[in-house]
């Protein structure tokens, strides 16, 4: 921990905090005014637009947030390429870029909604529980075949009895779906800023 005077002369504990998920990092929205540099107004805007993604009352996702202004800004210079001469930006250019970055934004989630497109925390954790599973199967085959195996002295037996066994903890991986690769969403779930076309 360490003391930070700099806050008008009254000491306040910080700590750091390790954290390897910060996918679920939410921060108030003078956090996020900071961090962007933007005013509250902007960001109140940002999240009506669907860009700034709401977690709860006054709580934005960080890294939803951050990543997708980023992108509206990369797909805002790339479309520009150039300002005006005089310096000044052209206002229907500017709604063009800002529709096109809209639009973009909308084909990626419609692509995660139809299980086209994939989250990596949530194929991180299908991905780890499928192995875990086939771990935990492959660990066991030797207390399971030791006493099957032991007393027979036919290597045809032997053979099939390990061969099924190794196929039945295969067979795990072969069951993809998409709709596993889903978080806590659905397709009528709009917590995450997805709306209707109504």
């Amino acid at each position: 921990m360490k003391k930070d005077a700099a806050q008008g002369g009254i000491d306040i504990m910080t700590e750091s905090v390790k954290t390897t998920d910060i996918s679920a990092i939410t921060v108030n929205i003078a956090t996020l005014e900071k961090m962007i540099g933007v005013s509250d107004r902007r960001i109140r805007q940002l999240a009506e637009e669907g860009i700034v993604v709401r977690a709860a009352k006054g709580r934005y996702k960080l890294k939803d947030s951050i990543m997708n202004y980023i992108l509206t800004l990369k797909v805002a210079m790339e479309a520009a390429g150039t300002d005006s001469p005089d310096g000044e930006l052209d206002l229907e250019e500017e709604k063009a870029i800002h529709e096109r970055v809209k639009r973009h934004i909308s084909e990626l989630k419609l692509q995660v909604m139809k299980g086209e497109l994939h989250r990596s925390g949530d194929v991180e954790r299908v991905m780890t529980d499928m192995l875990v599973s086939i771990r935990a199967r492959l660990l066991a085959m030797p207390t399971k075949l030791a006493p099957l195996l032991v007393a027979r002295n036919d290597v045809g037996y032997i053979r099939t009895a390990i061969n099924r066994e190794v196929l039945e903890a295969l067979n795990e991986l072969k069951d993809y779906s998409p709709k596993d690769f889903h978080g806590d969403e659905s397709v009528d779930d709009d917590s995450e800023g997805y709306e209707s076309a109504d």
